[in-house]
Parts: structure tokens; sequence; C-alpha cells
């Protein structure tokens, strides 16, 4: 699949020029240009590429995740070997050009070796990250985390009973209530909910917990076969 077919998500972008530079050892900057806006991805590169984490903000964007969650879990990810990715949407809260953005990205890591992806969302991203996997085979997406999801636009997570779901809220959001990743485990049937006394939205607080969690979690829902849970 070539970035030109039309048939295909960076066909459907529209990408009119691309660019990147290395920013420090471990972390690269690309830039994808398109009439519909910059996409910007923060990739921190692993030795062979074949696992990849994309990970995506709220409906106001961001590359950081609560506390710089983001930026450790793919600095520690990378020492794993499991390549990550950090993706600024074109046009934040924009769910259906917000879920094309992280399925363009998804082609751009395959083109560098990438052939399995878990998808990580806080707030909105956590539909746009539902949404992505559900866009694609379990054997491609195995498995799926959010932070402190939105219930809106995640009724695709119904269709992943064949993948992983992992889901973080904090007791004390004052956005998204705890509720809101309840209505989504429901919905989808299975998967495992953290609830992080204390915390509100951003869960600044309990970002090395959760970092923690997943460095383990997502190299084994990366390895397969995929069951769930």
């Amino acid at each position: 699949m070539s970035d030109t077919d039309p048939s295909s998500p960076l066909g459907d972008l529209g990408v009119l020029a691309q660019d990147s530079v290395t920013l420090a050892d471990g972390l690269e900057h690309h830039e994808l240009y398109t009439m519909g806006g910059l996409l910007t991805v923060l990739w921190h590169p692993a030795d062979g590429d074949e696992r990849a984490v994309i990970m995506c903000g709220g409906a106001m964007g961001g590359l950081l995740g609560g506390g710089g969650l983001y930026h450790e879990l793919g600095t520690k990810l990378a020492a794993q070997n499991i390549a990550a990715a950090r993706v600024s949407y074109r046009q934040p809260n924009r769910i259906d050009h917000c879920v094309l953005d992280l399925l363009a990205t998804m082609q751009v890591l395959a083109r560098r070796g990438a052939r399995r992806f878990v998808t990580i969302g806080h707030s909105f991203g956590g539909a746009v990250a539902i949404r992505a996997a559900a866009a694609m085979h379990a054997e491609l997406v195995p498995g799926v985390v959010t932070l402190a999801t939105q219930s809106a636009d995640c009724e695709p997570v119904s269709t992943l009973s064949d993948r992983q779901l992992l889901f973080f809220h904090g007791t004390n959001d004052q956005i998204l209530p705890a509720q809101s990743s309840e209505m989504v485990r429901v919905m989808a049937g299975h998967g495992e909910l953290v609830l992080l006394p204390g915390e509100d939205h951003l869960l600044k607080g309990a970002s090395d917990q959760i970092v923690e969690r997943l460095v383990d979690w997502l190299p084994e829902t990366l390895a397969g076969p995929t069951n769930s849970q």
C-alpha cells in the first residue's frame, strides 16, 4: 500500500509533504502536511519496530498524556524494543478526522516494519483509540487502553470481543466521571477497569502507577495470541 493509494489512510489524508528531525537519542519529530491541517507525531523508535503503541490525546489534542505519562511510557517501551508514537491531531475534537490520523500513523509505522499495534487514548482520545482499533483486524491491533475515557462515540467497542481492553479512570474526575469508563466496559462486554482513588481527569498523580502496569501489559498483549478478558 503506497502513500498515494487513494484507498489507504495516507491517501485519504492527502499528504502534501512530510518532514522529520531527530530531537534527541531515541526521539524523532515527524510532520505530515495536509490541506486538512498538520499531523504531528513524536516517535520513540525501537530495534525492529515490529511492535508499536500509538498514543493520542483528548479533545484539545496534546502529546504528553497526564503528568507526562506518554513521554515516560514511550521511553520505557523503546527500551523493551517496542516502538511508540504520540499523535497530535490535525483537527482536535473531530472524531472521524482524528481516527484517520491514527490509521495514517499506523501506515507510516508499518512502512518501518511495525506489524502489531496497541492504541491508547486519553479522554476524547479513548473513543479515537477504540474506533481506530475497530477499523483494523485483531491480528494487527490486539488491544486498546483508555485513560479517563468519554463514553460518547465508543459504541464500536462492542465489536472488540477478540481484543484485550484496559481502562483507567480516576475516582475524583470532575470532567468525566468514572462511570464513563464503566459504561464503555459494559458495552464491550469484557475488559479490566482500574479505578484510581482520588485522581482527577489528568491522572497526574497516578502516572507512575499507570506506566508500571502498562510496561508489563503491553508486551504481553502485543505478543499474542489475542484472547478476550
